[in-house]
């Protein structure tokens, strides 16, 4: 017997793989796996920046917008947002890519006062569900997890509605009550600056996490069926969340910092916390975010623009032809399918099978990865997935079982406290 064990191994016959993982697939197997496991249980997405497009692009005007094609919106009457690049999303692509509900995110910048960022959001919010409303046939609004089942079985792509930013409620519950009854089913609670309550990731730290109004956001959220995201926040407000929480938490859009060490992705200590929790890391795609060589790339850029400013004061023009030469000598590293799925190996590895999912964040950055460009590529990442060992039942979990179980979860607590009283806090004299 040791004598064939041998040979197989000498053979590359037998494959040491982890526990759960089956070995690795052949293309077309893979292939096969993904396909079968995206029919069965299609993407369910946590974050696509759609409506901040129509915003840019539009002011949300939107009655000769197509969605059903967006691929001619590139061009000089598009350069407000992203310089005139084509849109990543449409129902078409959705379709394509396998998507049967979304998380479309109702970002408005953190810049704003937060009564205009209140304003901005109901904004937001309203074109969104205009935008649901007017492909009745393609896109079905979501307010539970019951709707986006239902939404699923009929081939109607679930649209849920998600916060970015604690901006975005001014630092009030009852207007996070209100966002809620206007169907934003979570909240991230901060977005690239800190707010009253809650610091950032990617801000200098005030309140060591969150304060006790931001801990008083986060009970309120778990009593009213509004998931918490810790996509944005600083380690410490996770850590914070965590403790407070009593229902499943969700990071809408990160990766894992243990692979690319940046401040948007979670560490590995709270990658741990999360079984206890029931919660999900939904892996994101954004190419600074899971390759460390475009992190340092997009750093560089960001030097050469400083330095190309202060060489060339009063003389924009310059200054900017300057980046454009350095772009030239230092072309972006490619990003890739490989390096997303290597965030997805490690949250697993650390945090398990049953705390992944996908939040691409489509519409909000210039590209994805290569083969995951727009919103058609999740099959190309799901047959790496397979290729790598993961099952069909694996891929049915990252796709959005665990997304759904989440949900679930999330408003099985807020229906057991249903006779709790709202928290109140003062209103400013």
């Amino acid at each position: 017997m040791r004598t064939l064990l041998a040979s197989l191994v000498g053979l590359g016959l037998v494959f040491t793989v982890g526990p759960g993982f089956a070995p690795p697939a052949s293309a077309q197997d893979a292939e096969a796996v993904a396909q079968a496991a995206l029919r069965k249980a299609p993407v369910w997405d946590g974050h696509n920046d759609v409506p901040i497009q129509l915003r840019g692009r539009y002011r949300n005007v939107i009655g000769d917008f197509d969605f059903r094609d967006t691929t001619d919106t590139g061009g000089e009457e598009h350069e407000t947002s992203w310089n005139g690049r084509v849109m990543h999303t449409d129902i078409a692509r959705l379709r394509k890519g396998g998507v049967g509900a979304q998380f479309w995110s109702v970002y408005v910048t953190a810049a704003l006062p937060e009564p205009e960022a209140v304003q901005a959001t109901i904004e937001q919010i309203d074109v969104t569900r205009r935008l649901i409303a007017r492909y009745p046939g393609d896109l079905q609004l979501a307010l539970t997890s019951g709707d986006v089942e239902r939404a699923m079985r009929k081939g109607r792509i679930a649209s849920l509605i998600g916060m970015e930013g604690g901006h975005s409620i001014g630092s009030s519950l009852a207007v996070l009550r209100q966002m809620h009854a206007l169907g934003a089913r979570y909240m991230t609670l901060t977005h690239s600056k800190n707010t009253p309550w809650a610091d950032s990731a990617t801000d200098t730290a005030e309140h060591d996490g969150l304060t006790d109004f931001g801990k008083n956001v986060v009970r309120e959220m778990n009593r009213i069926g509004m998931l918490v995201d810790l996509s944005h926040v600083s380690e410490k407000t996770m850590n914070d969340a965590l403790d407070v929480a009593r229902a499943p938490v969700i990071f809408s859009h990160s990766g894992a910092r243990a692979v690319t060490e940046h401040p948007r992705n979670v560490s590995d200590s709270v990658l741990k916390r999360l079984p206890a929790n029931g919660g999900i890391v939904m892996a994101v795609a954004y190419p600074s975010y899971i390759s460390e060589a475009r992190k340092q790339w997009g750093a560089a850029v960001r030097a050469e623009a400083a330095r190309a400013e202060t060489l060339n004061p009063g003389n924009p023009d310059a200054a900017k032809a300057q980046v454009e030469n350095w772009k030239s000598a230092n072309p972006e590293p490619v990003s890739t399918i490989a390096q997303l799925a290597d965030h997805i190996d490690h949250i697993r590895k650390v945090a398990g099978i049953d705390h992944i999912g996908i939040g691409g964040d489509y519409d909000g950055m210039a590209t994805g990865p290569e083969g995951m460009e727009d919103v058609t590529g999740y099959p190309n990442l799901f047959a790496e997935l397979a290729r790598r060992g993961y099952s069909r039942a694996d891929l049915e979990k990252i796709s959005s079982r665990n997304m759904m179980r989440v949900m679930r979860k999330a408003e099985a607590y807020a229906a057991r406290r249903s006779a709790d009283a709202p928290i109140e806090s003062p209103v400013p004299e």
